[in-house]
């Protein structure tokens, strides 16, 4: 069971991208979904989060207003549209599936249990 992440791209500032997280061998859609991002020399941070539902999603500040996580369960996958983009947004974006968990652990990323390959999201300034 795999999880495909693909959409990254070169984008200026200001602009938007939208990345897509796809399964395969098999169904995520009782998981609860993830992204996840990764700079050049930091620590790989929680981005956003929606509810298996499809309903409830929950955003780290930097995002809050810009980035709109949504999926189509119909379809197993999980969509990041990123909007207004900053050159701080530049990282590898991977997408994880996990269960529901304590509102405190939705960020953490010992709460996914599997992870797609990432995908490069370059905003110029």
């Amino acid at each position: 069971v795999q999880l495909q992440a693909s959409g990254g791209g070169l984008v200026q500032a200001g602009g938007s991208l939208r990345v897509s997280c796809t399964a395969s061998g098999g169904t995520f859609s009782g998981y609860a979904k993830g992204w996840f991002r990764q700079a050049p020399g930091k620590e790989r941070e929680f981005v956003a989060r929606v509810a298996s539902g499809g309903v409830l999603t929950y955003y780290t500040d930097s995002v809050k207003g810009r980035f709109t996580i949504s999926r189509d369960n119909a379809k197993d996958t999980v969509y990041l549209q990123m909007d207004s983009l900053k050159p701080d947004d530049t990282a590898v974006y991977y997408c994880a599936a996990g269960g529901e968990v304590a509102p405190f652990e939705r960020s953490r990323a010992e709460s996914y249990y599997y992870w797609g390959q990432g995908t490069l999201v370059t905003v110029s300034s």
